[in-house]
């Protein structure tokens, strides 16, 4: 049987930014310069859950989240890094990486609906491009 091809859900291609891959996960910067948040999206056509992964996608996904967020932590010096899956308004599977501090704006709750998304800036961008040398580092990354 031919497996469907892989394609990004609308709202994820209109609201980020696509920096590269890993061997399983598409990485993706959320437009929102209030916050350093990042989406991984494992390139499989028609998931919506970790557990419709393969299991062996599945302990990739787990292995290429925790690459990424040691990195996140590490070049952002957050106090705290939140990874989740929620799904509710976008079904594709995928996980939000996003760094915290005790005085961004929706510290303690969720970033959800905390604020407007404020796009990113030139700035922004210039700053997140030291950032993204380090990225380029990883193990297994390859830049868009």
């Amino acid at each position: 049987m031919e497996q469907k091809p892989f394609k990004l859900a609308n709202e994820l291609a209109r609201d980020c930014i696509h920096l590269g891959d890993f061997p399983l996960c598409r990485v993706l910067l959320m437009n929102d310069r209030q916050y350093p948040w990042f989406i991984l999206v494992p390139r499989r056509a028609d998931v919506q859950e970790i557990f419709h992964l393969e299991v062996d996608d599945q302990q990739r996904l787990t292995r290429e989240s925790s690459i990424f967020a040691q990195w996140l932590s590490d070049s952002y010096s957050a106090d705290k890094i939140n990874i989740a899956a929620l799904g509710n308004m976008v079904p594709q599977l995928h996980i939000h990486h996003i760094a915290r501090y005790t005085m961004d704006a929706a510290w303690p709750g969720p970033v959800w609906g905390a604020s407007p998304a404020i796009a990113l800036t030139q700035e922004d961008a210039e700053a997140f491009a030291l950032k993204l040398i380090e990225l380029h580092q990883l193990p297994g990354f390859v830049p868009a």
